[in-house]
């Protein structure tokens, strides 16, 4: 939702004296940061948990640059209607990423998580694991920490994308 409706709700629950929205659950990734806008502010100064989903962008973020194809990529309807338009944009961000990979040692998807973590607004993102090594990068992304510099190498290469998912 926006956020303007998300704060009506706030409201109408205060006003009425109702249970308030404990947490958002948004779609949040390196690729996708449009919630960074409004939403995020909103969840943090309200101090409302934000679990985002799709973490790791469809796997796009784990790694290079469409070098193989997945069961999953070649299936999956959904994530090509939420990334087809921008791909020029996300391939560099994915380019990053993929440098910083191999400067540090460690995959992909472990950095991409850790940057999320970073984040003071993000309580814990929704980690899709459907193989034991998706938990370890899980697990592992909990302790690596980014610097500052590599977190804004990682953001730079950022380019704004439509909204998705208020239709």
């Amino acid at each position: 939702m926006y956020a303007w409706q998300f704060t009506k709700a706030l409201y109408l629950a205060d006003r009425h004296g109702w249970t308030r929205f404990v947490s958002m659950q948004n779609h949040y990734n390196l690729l996708y940061r449009e919630e960074e806008r409004e939403m995020m502010p909103l969840c943090q100064a309200e101090g409302i948990g934000v679990i985002p989903w799709s973490p790791l962008a469809r796997g796009r973020l784990t790694r290079p640059w469409q070098t193989e194809s997945t069961k999953r990529f070649e299936t999956d309807q959904f994530g090509k209607t939420m990334y087809s338009k921008t791909e020029e944009a996300d391939r560099r961000v994915v380019d990053r990423l993929g440098e910083l990979s191999e400067k540090r040692g460690v995959p992909r998807a472990q950095l991409a998580l850790a940057w999320m973590l970073s984040k003071p607004f993000v309580t814990s993102p929704i980690v899709g694991a459907t193989k034991p090594n998706h938990l370890t990068d899980a697990v592992a992304a909990l302790s690596l920490r980014l610097t500052p510099e590599e977190i804004v190498s990682l953001e730079e290469a950022y380019t704004p994308h439509p909204v998705l998912g208020f239709s």
